[in-house]
């Protein structure tokens, strides 16, 4: 498992980076390129598509430079791409773009998401996608766009449209327009694809209006997408040997090989994907049922619990309020007193994601007294991490009939001891951070590693974990069991 070196480009919002890694999944070389995002007016994200793929050239070539200190280039033998999901691209067959990226937090089609709801698609749009109708998903921003931009809408009637998300955007241009393809984890993002025959679904694309959009092929996430030199960094092509979006992504390089394994990543927000299985779990309480990773003779499908505000809740109370400067600091300033003393914050900043979907919602701090001081408000922001993951994973268990056997947790709030124990407390369940660095592009360097042959199955990769820093899950004490309780109430009551 030691011969031969992997890269992988993890493609994010805010930037694009480069990791080569050796077969023991080390990292040996890194790189970054920063990446803007542009609000032409309230709620809309943009980013400009020569700049995405811009900086993903920047970032391999510094790359690629450190690593030359290490071993020669030639000895990278494949590429793996993790990406920001959800964000999309138009371009004609001249490879030019229609209009900007449209990114994944960007709100425009909500009123076509509630014209969607009263005309009655969202059940069918559900059952077939496993997504809800909602302006977090690709496909109502591409209806939004052809009604509302002549140029989008000329090519799009011409069939000289071609749709793609930020992997098939990077592949198409790495590969001269030669390579025209996704994986099935971003495609089960779009709102277009049906997750059961795993191809794109003809009805929904006629009720959206989009029949005549041109759609890339989708594959599993190992599997040969084709061949790059990288615009000359290469001086002969690689194999691209593995796609997926970030977060299924992070999923496989967590090991979430069985049904009831699962990840949680918090950082801004967070993303809780439960493996169910080889068959899609719909969901009845507010999850989204997606692919979670799939090589050539296996599909495995999760179910996905979004939330919204994590570590954005501490920025905040940071930058806002001023209740702290440094957030090494937090644990401690948590620890200062036994518990919140009934204060309870609702991150509702930018309304409630799974499982409650009260996107009108608003954020509210609740419980507070003269006794109340501002550790009592930090611990209550802490603890709302904890208790919207316990939200999910409780809707999570009911739909797929499993229980949690096990979850990982990454991103930057993983290293709060003080969150960590409180999730495993009120869990129940043993909880575990690995510390490996950029989840996501490992995750991407692990499929590129099977593809290719530098791993032979999915053991190899288990032998590749690093002993995980575990907080074990005590049975939840009557303090935990009635805080949560209290938590419930408190979501029930924001307005």
């Amino acid at each position: 498992m030691d011969e031969g070196y992997i890269l992988a480009i993890d493609q994010g919002t805010s930037g694009s980076k480069a990791l080569v890694f050796d077969g023991g999944g080390r990292i040996v070389a890194k790189a970054a390129s920063p990446l803007r995002s542009f609000y032409p007016r309230p709620g809309y994200v943009e980013q400009d598509p020569e700049e995405i793929y811009r900086t993903v050239l920047a970032a391999v070539g510094q790359c690629l430079e450190a690593f030359a200190r290490t071993a020669p280039v030639e000895a990278i033998v494949a590429c793996g791409i993790s990406n920001q999901r959800e964000t999309f691209l138009l371009w004609d067959r001249l490879g030019r773009p229609l209009h900007p990226a449209v990114v994944w937090q960007c709100n425009r089609s909500m009123d076509i998401c509630n014209r969607l709801k009263d005309a009655g698609l969202e059940t069918e749009a559900q059952k077939r996608t496993g997504l809800i109708l909602d302006p977090y998903f690709s496909g109502t921003k591409a209806v939004w766009l052809y009604e509302n931009d002549d140029k989008v809408r000329q090519a799009v009637d011409s069939g000289e449209a071609m749709f793609g998300t930020v992997d098939t955007w990077l592949l198409y241009r790495l590969t001269c327009g030669q390579a025209y393809r996704t994986d099935y984890t971003n495609a089960s993002r779009t709102l277009f694809f049906n997750i059961h025959d795993l191809g794109w679904d003809r009805f929904l694309l006629e009720k959206f209006g989009l029949q005549d959009l041109v759609l890339p092929d989708a594959q599993p996430s190992a599997s040969c997408y084709g061949q790059s030199d990288f615009g000359g960094l290469f001086p002969r092509p690689i194999d691209v040997g593995a796609m997926i979006g970030d977060s299924h992504a992070s999923a496989f390089g967590q090991c979430c090989f069985a049904p009831g394994s699962a990840k949680v990543t918090m950082g801004t927000g967070s993303s809780i994907l439960m493996n169910t299985g080889d068959r899609p779990s719909t969901s009845g309480n507010g999850m989204m049922t997606t692919i979670c990773w799939s090589v050539a003779d296996r599909v495995d499908y999760a179910l996905e619990g979004i939330i919204i505000s994590c570590g954005s809740t501490l920025t905040w109370l940071r930058d806002r309020l001023g209740l702290f400067d440094d957030v090494g600091a937090l644990e401690e300033m948590a620890r200062t007193v036994d518990s919140s003393s009934g204060v309870y914050l609702v991150p509702a900043f930018a309304g409630l994601g799974a499982p409650h979907w009260r996107m009108g919602a608003k954020a509210e701090i609740v419980g507070l007294t003269f006794e109340s001081t501002k550790n009592h408000v930090i611990r209550a922001a802490l603890e709302s991490i904890p208790f919207q993951i316990r939200d999910v994973i409780s809707a999570m268990e009911a739909d797929a009939d499993v229980g949690l056997k096990a979850l990982m947790a990454d991103g930057g709030i993983s290293r709060n001891r003080f969150v960590m124990q409180y999730l495993a407390d009120l869990l129940g369940t043993p909880v575990a951070q690995r510390g490996i660095e950029e989840v996501s592009a490992f995750g991407a360097a692990c499929l590129a590693g099977l593809q290719c042959g530098i791993y032979r199955d999915l053991d190899d990769l288990q032998a590749l974990a690093s002993s995980p820093e575990v907080y074990e899950g005590r049975t939840p004490s009557d303090s935990v069991r009635d805080a949560y309780q209290g938590w419930v109430q408190a979501v029930k009551g924001v307005r």
